[in-house]
């Protein structure tokens, strides 16, 4: 059976509504109709990254994702990815440190037969030596290239490891190579039985449908998957960082590149949205503060860029920039420090916070455009702050945002003592 949970208008378009309903088993179904085009989005969000992940066993919820493209008890191998291409659908995954979904835009005539589809793996799906073992190589194949011969692979990673010192953010998300190749069937069952369940489990639907519909078909073929006993979240708190911490790597490339980051606000914590607007002060478009310093009038950085992270738990707020050819980094260092110290002492300028507010506030709006863009938010913010309704919360807070907010977030994120610097120095020659 189906219930109603809720009906909340999808922002101030009131002409759109969201719809939360719960079936017995404990899933999750939100929908949201619009007919502004004759397509539909579905989107599978559960509950579990990295971050959920054994430290002995860490890469599992992303090698888990490769195997759900794989055989089931009914599609024989290869099966599931024909169909859907037959249906016209456009089908991927993400895994990452809180979340791992998939997601598919397609007519929404075919709806019907992808959600057979989507319960059949989800409930059904063979996993077995073999297919582990081939998925394995994969990954391992996949982590060789993008961090192991990647340079910024291997920054970030150095980085995030100096940043968290007990919190599973400090691992990668793709996983540590010796626990890659060290997965089992066994292991990878057990996975499955814990966190592919339907209580672990949020289906977003969002285009051209007919709500009552479509919880009738969900309930036809999610309704009998059984619940499951899933283990709390990780209850972790990183220490509070009192002393400046770095990190060096060499690596063959012609000039230097450098990450500072210092810890920073969960998604759903107030200031998010204050630091996410200091930081579009600092690098929003051309006439960012630093990216316009440290590229146009310094000429020390060929590319510069800032980003909050969007994470359940207290997360960074990180700094990358690559250098020109025989520039120093400690120089790039240096800058961002004195820029972060007038942004605290003077603040931004009123031109300053119009133009990052507008381009925020843009930014959010465009990517909500379409059934896809519309899916993705609401399943993230559900599945990342347990409310959808974050992600209006989120849009009323930018647009009270002030001067002195920001100010204040500077001085109290931005501090020397709590910031990381990792470096990659040029040893010659191409990566």
């Amino acid at each position: 059976m189906t219930k109603l949970v809720r009906r909340v208008p999808f922002g101030k378009a009131d002409r759109l509504v969201v719809s939360e309903h719960r079936l017995d088993n404990g899933l999750t179904v939100l929908v949201l109709e619009d007919h502004s085009a004759p397509v539909a989005a579905y989107q599978t969000w559960l509950r579990v990254g990295s971050a959920y992940e054994d430290p002995a066993k860490t890469g599992l919820a992303h090698l888990f994702e490769h195997l759900m493209f794989n055989e089931t008890e009914n599609l024989g191998p290869g099966v599931f990815d024909r169909k859907v291409e037959e249906l016209g659908a456009q089908s991927n995954a993400a895994t990452w440190l809180d979340w791992t979904y998939y997601h598919e835009l397609l007519p929404s005539e075919s709806l019907g037969e992808l959600i057979a589809l989507e319960a059949e793996r989800l409930a059904r799906l063979k996993v077995q030596a073999q297919q582990v073992e081939t998925e394995r190589e994969v990954v391992a194949n996949e982590r060789r290239f993008r961090v192991e011969n990647d340079v910024g692979g291997r920054m970030s990673e150095l980085l995030h490891g100096t940043v968290f010192e007990v919190h599973p953010y400090r691992w990668p998300t793709i996983g540590w190579m010796e626990h890659i190749l060290g997965f089992n069937e066994a292991d990878c069952q057990a996975f499955y039985r814990t966190y592919y369940a339907p209580n672990n489990a949020t289906l977003v639907v969002v285009g051209d449908v007919r709500e009552a519909e479509i919880l009738g078909v969900i309930e036809t073929h999610y309704g009998g998957m059984r619940s499951q006993e899933v283990p709390p979240p990780p209850n972790v708190v990183e220490p509070v960082q009192t002393a400046p911490r770095s990190g060096r790597l060499e690596w063959p490339m012609s000039a230097a590149r450098v990450s500072i980051a210092y810890p920073a606000f969960s998604l759903g914590h107030p200031d998010h949205v204050a630091l996410s607007t200091l930081n579009e002060v600092l690098f929003g478009g051309r006439s960012g503060r630093l990216r316009s310093l440290l590229v146009d009038e310094v000429e020390l950085v060929s590319d510069v860029s800032g980003w909050v992270s969007p994470f359940r738990w207290p997360g960074v707020y990180e700094i990358d920039a690559a250098l020109r050819t025989g520039e120093s980094w400690q120089r790039v260092v240096d800058l961002v420090e004195r820029t972060i110290d007038e942004i605290k002492a003077d603040g931004p300028t009123p031109a300053e916070m119009e133009k990052a507010i507008a381009r925020s506030e843009r930014s959010f709006f465009e990517s909500l455009e379409g059934a896809d863009g519309k899916a993705d938010k609401l399943g993230f913010y559900h599945t990342t702050l347990d409310d959808f309704e974050a992600l209006f919360l989120r849009v009323e807070r930018l647009a009270t945002v002030t001067a002195d907010d920001v100010v204040r977030v500077a001085r109290e994120v931005l501090t020397p003592e709590r910031r990381t610097v990792v470096a990659a120095e040029p040893t010659g020659g191409d990566a």
